[in-house]
């Protein structure tokens, strides 16, 4: 087939130099059926090329085709099972190099499956560890064996007259079974779609067409409801099955409790003035809130050594923590003050000298779900030349005695806090992953959770109170030119 083009008719011309019959072939192609190729006419009919006894079986058929009117086919053949070509065909077609030994398994092999049921761990089940493996058992341990059998059917796609190289060879179908039923065909059949193209290399591109259809006796109407009661009985048994291994008990904490579970990650901590950074960190649980007794409330991260990303210096921790409380709800009205982590960056030198890089503290979030927070740090400063060589030279910082002091002092009683003269400087920042869960048997308890933040509350609080120690004549006064401007 060659040159194509269209005419102002509508019509398709092409121009082929083969016969008219031969554009077309069809065969009927049983199970494992071996249909030889023109190369494997050409070598098996020397009997010196035939090193198995499979070969000598080819030559014995080869022979006897020759003999009689010659084979059937043409252009289509196809690789058995039993052929030593099947294991390096599928790899040859798309990988173009020679497979491992492992890939060359894995052609007809399956992967191992865990078996998760549970089993008891105090009583060795078999020999776990193999101290002096030999290379069988090492070969036979990566992959188990399968009932899989495959057939290749192939095509011939060289030019007329020149068949039989091996260069022209190409895969159309492949189809395995494990004869149970299960069958897999590569590629699928065409449902009434567009046939696959097959275009050949060379200096005359080619095109073929492929079309793959299921010629199959259709299920009667009866079978195919059978079968599909059989998979909806299957998909309930393998359903109960797996509701057996979870269990119908699922934990719940007490009414008025909310449990309040965290799994959060310290992610990053940027804009630091020295290298090798790590992070000192506790929780502190308000009032109504409780933790258990193996509860861990403080943690220290690894040291990390900055990278350099755009203009900042970054050290990525990727340190992970847990954290678990209960809240005990005592009014229905009363809006919970949710835990603080507080954290204290430090760096460490060659000659482990420790310098304080910034304080912070991080209010876990009041909604469930993923949370991504950068928390912006301070440390004290102490003005002077004297201070900034102490911390130079020879390490060390001024230092917070209580670290709550970040937000609000834990022995604070009054009600403004002030922190006229305390020189500070800001610093970097640490970055959080948070995936929060809440839990509660009353549905009603989270409703007070997702009320105004506690810092606006106070807000609104505190402007009241300012509100009401005003004179009256000044709010009055204040009231009329609101009224006249919104007029």
């Amino acid at each position: 087939m060659a040159d194509t083009w269209n005419t102002d008719t509508g019509e398709a011309v092409y121009r082929s130099r083969d016969a008219v019959k031969n554009l077309k072939e069809e065969l009927v192609v049983g199970w494992q059926e071996k249909l030889f190729s023109q190369y494997e006419m050409e070598l098996f009919q020397n009997e010196a090329a035939c090193q198995t006894p499979l070969d000598c079986q080819y030559h014995t058929e080869v022979n006897a085709l020759n003999k009689a009117k010659g084979r059937r086919n043409k252009r289509i053949f196809t690789y058995t099972d039993h052929d030593r070509y099947t294991q390096y065909l599928a790899f040859h077609q798309m990988v173009g190099c020679s497979p491992t030994f492992l890939a060359e398994r894995m052609a007809s092999l399956t992967h191992r499956r865990s078996d998760r049921r549970t089993v008891d761990c105090s009583i060795p089940k078999s020999k776990i560890i193999n101290w002096e493996p030999t290379e069988e058992f090492v070969k036979s341990s990566r992959v188990v064996n399968n009932a899989m059998q495959t057939m290749h059917i192939m095509g011939d796609l060289g030019p007329p007259g020149r068949l039989g190289v091996r260069e022209n060879e190409c895969l159309l179908i492949t189809i395995k079974t494990d004869g149970i039923g299960t069958i897999i065909v590569k590629p699928d059949f065409n449902k009434g779609k567009e046939p696959y193209r097959i275009v050949t290399e060379g200096e005359k591109r080619e095109v073929w067409c492929l079309t793959v259809e299921n010629v199959s006796t259709a299920l009667k109407a009866d079978e195919k409801h059978r079968e599909q009661m059989m998979y909806k009985d299957l998909y309930v048994r393998h359903k109960d099955y797996l509701n057996s291994l979870v269990g119908q008990d699922f934990e719940m904490p007490p009414v008025g409790v909310l449990r309040y579970m965290v799994n959060g990650e310290i992610v990053s901590a940027k804009g630091f003035e020295y290298d090798n950074l790590y992070i000192h960190f506790f929780m502190e649980l308000p009032n109504n809130w409780s933790s258990l007794s193996s509860q861990s409330l403080s943690g220290v991260t690894q040291i990390c050594q900055t990278k350099t990303l755009g203009k900042e210096n970054v050290a990525f921790f990727s340190y992970p923590f847990s954290f678990e409380a209960f809240y005990m709800c005592e009014k229905e009205s009363e809006v919970p003050q949710w835990p603080v982590l507080y954290f204290k960056v430090l760096s460490v030198d060659f000659w482990q000298r420790y310098r304080t890089e910034g304080y912070g503290y991080l209010l876990f979030p009041a909604i469930p779900g993923k949370h991504i927070v950068t928390c912006h740090t301070w440390r004290p400063l102490q003005t002077g030349t004297v201070s900034a060589l102490k911390r130079f030279f020879i390490g060390g910082s001024p230092e917070l005695e209580d670290q709550s002091y970040v937000r609000i002092p834990g022995t604070f009683k009054g009600e403004r806090l002030s922190r006229f003269g305390f020189h500070t400087e800001t610093t970097g920042s640490v970055t959080f992953n948070l995936h929060c869960i809440q839990q509660a048997s009353v549905y009603c308890l989270f409703s007070i959770f997702f009320s105004m933040p506690e810092a606006f509350q106070r807000a609104r609080r505190r402007m009241q109170e300012a509100r009401e120690s005003l004179p009256r004549d000044l709010i009055s006064a204040t009231s009329q030119l609101q009224n006249e401007s919104s007029a």
